[in-house]
């Protein structure tokens, strides 16, 4: 039984979801660093290149080969330009199950590319990897976030109180840690037939300003 992701690329109409590359370390830096991205996530502030580095050629590779998960950059297409990432984590191979996140750059957001590739990558995770649930969280006030759960088909499961830090900027320009709710949103196999058409009618993938 599989216990690892393999190393893949992921076509959409408009994007490429593949490994990450020393190429993006620039990149991933500048939209880690993003002040939207420090307040949702987890990841260090500041984000340094160094920091890109280390995740990029060892972090994501060891998460990869011990099953625990796996980070795909998203591209445009047409420019290869890093538009975001998603990521899978605490996958459990016995239960057939991971959790997906997405961030996307400050410059990409607006144009859908969130919903698109957390789409793709819930299709090959159904498809290809047969696995049974797909699971997102998102802190209560991140509407953006919900919104693209909603968009791909998630059903919404429960709340978790009080189970997320979030981060916010104090006037000194210093970050402070404040707690918050966790929405738990699932994704089963039947959720996403007619998915790609839901987003067709709605004029494609809409400017909902999606990034984490």
């Amino acid at each position: 039984m599989t216990s690892t992701f393999p190393d893949i690329s992921l076509s959409t109409e408009r994007l490429v979801l593949r490994p990450l590359d020393a190429d993006d370390v620039p990149a991933l830096a500048a939209m880690m660093n993003d002040e939207q991205v420090g307040a949702w996530t987890g990841v260090p502030q500041p984000f340094t290149e160094d920091t890109a580095r280390t995740w990029i050629t060892e972090y994501a590779p060891a998460e990869r080969a011990a099953g625990h998960g796996l980070d795909l950059a998203v591209a445009e297409f047409l420019t290869q330009r890093l538009v975001g990432l998603i990521r899978l984590t605490r996958t459990n191979w016995h239960v057939r199950s991971t959790e997906l996140s997405y961030i996307v750059a400050p410059w990409a957001r607006g144009e859908g590319y969130a919903s698109e590739a957390a789409l793709a990558t819930a299709q090959w995770l159904f498809g290809d990897q047969k696995l049974q649930r797909i699971e997102l969280r998102t802190a209560a006030d991140n509407t953006a976030a919900q919104q693209v759960a909603q968009k791909i088909g998630c059903i919404s499961e429960g709340v978790l109180r009080n189970a997320c830090i979030a981060r916010v900027r104090g006037e000194d320009g210093g970050w402070s840690e404040v707690r918050t709710d966790y929405i738990v949103w699932s994704l089963l196999p039947e959720d996403i037939e007619g998915a790609d058409g839901q987003l067709a009618d709605s004029g494609g993938f809409p400017g909902y300003t999606d990034w984490n």
